[in-house]
């Protein structure tokens, strides 16, 4: 497993080993030591999968208190996967990064807590998996907007593409309205 840091702090591309052949693959997706190894400590207790059409959007959520470490991957398809870092005290704070996940990659995303986090999907489907090291409390579930100018996020959306959104990302606040982390 290759764990690769990117632009915003604490947060990791991981490369599983893929171990294939004829009859199809085999690849550990979390395993405790190495990913201790590697920085990363997940308690998770909750796991989630969702299947969306394409072009639909989900994101940017986070939650301010019950703030959830994800471990996210496609196990079908293939999505464009994005967060916003919104830990004042990091020095990636205001910073947004993405990339490609998917079927074919077999890449996997730490998100730490602190970072708005969301995907687009970008095949015909895609199905979606994420281990959280936090219950979903969706009293204290919050959308930073998917188009805010601030955070910037160049989402890979074909000219004339609109996204699909849920009713509550349609009304996702400003990066100026958000709450932030310490």
């Amino acid at each position: 497993m290759k764990f690769h840091p990117t632009p915003i702090a604490g947060m990791f591309l991981i490369e599983p080993q893929v171990f294939g052949d004829t009859r199809g693959f085999f690849m550990e997706t979390w395993h405790a030591p190495k990913f201790k190894a590697a920085g990363i400590e997940g308690n998770f207790v909750q796991d989630n999968q969702s299947r969306s059409t394409q072009w639909t959007l989900r994101g940017m959520h986070m939650q301010v208190e019950h703030t959830q470490g994800k471990l996210v991957r496609v196990s079908a398809g293939s999505v464009f996967d994005a967060v916003v870092d919104l830990r004042r005290s990091s020095p990636s704070y205001g910073q947004w990064w993405g990339a490609e996940l998917t079927d074919q990659n077999h890449h996997m995303l730490w998100v730490p807590p602190g970072l708005a986090h969301g995907m687009l999907v970008t095949s015909a489907s895609a199905d979606f998996l994420y281990k959280c090291t936090d219950i979903y409390s969706p009293g204290h579930e919050r959308t930073l907007a998917w188009d805010d100018p601030t955070a910037g996020i160049e989402w890979p959306l074909p000219a004339g593409v609109a996204p699909k959104l849920s009713a509550k990302d349609l009304v996702g606040k400003s990066f100026a309205e958000i709450e932030k982390f310490a």
